[in-house]
């Protein structure tokens, strides 16, 4: 049991919807339950308590985690992981069943928790390494190194209010993580801010596993769980699914999500198909000869059949696809409108196909998302989760950028003048 840094036994979370006085996670939610209470002595009981439901975040979880250990935890919205995250945290209790952590804890859930708004960048750190059990003299010798990671010199003086979401995670992953914490809680924080900054986070997570620190991330970039774990928990209605390679459970979270609507489009158009005036019932990728194909070789064309059914009439539908890379970078899209396709009218079912021009993006994995706007791009019908699909290439990756074109080059020995070449027609 030496090396064991994680256990969970028996998990369990249980929620009322409709009464808030059953939930006592937080000061706020305390005070509030006090305040309702004298409305309730006054003969005001609100009537919401009386048809209050419930519903289980958490069912049963059991799972041991290692020192040394970095484990993903992955699953659609409302699986539980947050909630899961929030329990080791310490920020609320199980309904049922247990949860030992072996070690000093640094958590990083989501933006706007850990910090206080009105404090600096500055005082943040110092206050997040008091309540880490952290001494001054600690503190002040990684200081340095803290500033330097976040990469927000010019703002360690500001309070954090005034912060960018991405400025804030910065600063928090950095106090999180070079705190020595033996145990590093990671949700969702890899969504937020540029590229390179998720990578750097990434490496510095390995780091600290290097020095067998444990780290559990919630995340929904699969780029990072694919890159960074070597095991994962794929949790769905509040139980887990599968505990296993990384690649198992990633296969499984894409299969569920397939047809599912984009995140990003949920608060526009909702979850529910039939409240939406299109609804994209299957999308196929096939070879240019029409044979069902997931991995193409660079160079080659793709063929992506959309099939809908419109609930009512759609008045020139502007059909979008878009391919997005494993790290949810948007990597190129094509679209009726743009590419000189008029829609006509539609209602009711119908197939539209995209050919794709040759194939130039580097080797990764990639995501097709449909989407169906108004020609003008101001309305939004839809926006769908398709299916994934491999590039190949021998040589070029992630490394040499999103895609590769051929240029064209000239040379000469000594001072020549820049040749340009004509532009085709």
């Amino acid at each position: 049991m030496s090396d064991l840094a994680i256990r969970v036994e028996n998990l369990s979370k249980q929620y009322e919807i409709g009464a808030a006085t059953s939930r006592h996670d937080t000061l706020r939610d305390h005070l509030m339950a006090g305040i309702k209470g004298l409305f309730r002595l006054n003969g005001q009981r609100s009537s919401v308590i009386a048809h209050s439901d419930t519903i289980w975040a958490l069912k049963g979880v059991s799972f041991d985690v290692r020192h040394g250990e970095i484990l993903g935890i992955i699953g659609p919205n409302g699986a539980g992981k947050s909630t899961l995250l929030k329990i080791l945290s310490r920020i609320t209790e199980p309904t049922a069943g247990r949860a030992r952590l072996y070690g000093r804890i640094g958590s990083l859930l989501e933006v706007g928790t850990g910090f206080h708004p009105e404090l600096t960048g500055r005082e943040n750190i110092y206050l997040n390494g008091a309540i880490l059990g952290m001494r001054k003299a600690e503190i002040d010798r990684k200081f340095e190194e803290i500033v330097a990671f976040a990469e927000i010199e010019a703002f360690m003086h500001t309070p954090v209010k005034h912060y960018s979401s991405g400025m804030y995670v910065r600063l928090a992953f950095s106090v999180a993580a070079h705190l020595e914490p033996e145990i590093l809680l990671l949700d969702e924080v890899l969504t937020v801010g540029d590229l390179r900054f998720q990578r750097k986070c990434m490496e510095h997570a390995k780091r600290l596993r290097e020095r067998n620190a444990t780290v559990l991330l919630v995340s929904h970039n699969m780029f990072a769980i694919k890159a960074m774990c070597n095991r994962v928990i794929y949790l769905s209605r509040g139980e887990i699914c599968l505990d296993g390679q990384a690649e198992d459970a990633i296969h499984l979270y894409e299969k569920d999500s397939r047809l599912e609507p984009a995140p990003w489009a949920q608060g526009i158009i909702g979850r529910e198909p039939s409240l939406r005036p299109i609804h994209i019932t299957d999308i196929e990728l096939l070879a240019e000869d029409g044979k069902p194909r997931t991995v193409f070789a660079y160079g080659e064309r793709m063929r992506v059949r959309i099939q809908f059914e419109a609930s009512q009439p759609v008045e020139n539908p502007n059909f979008n696809v878009s391919v997005m890379r494993s790290d949810n970078v948007a990597c190129c899209n094509y679209n009726t409108t743009m590419d000189g396709f008029p829609v006509p009218s539609l209602s009711g079912k119908g197939v539209i196909e995209l050919l794709t021009p040759p194939i130039r993006l580097v080797s990764e994995l990639y995501t097709i998302h449909v989407m169906v706007w108004d020609t003008q791009f101001h309305r939004l019908y839809n926006a769908q989760i398709g299916t994934t699909f491999h590039v190949q290439h021998q040589v070029l990756s992630t490394h040499f950028g999103v895609f590769h074109e051929s240029a064209e080059w000239s040379w000469g020995s000594g001072q020549v003048e820049p040749t340009i070449a004509p532009m085709e027609a």
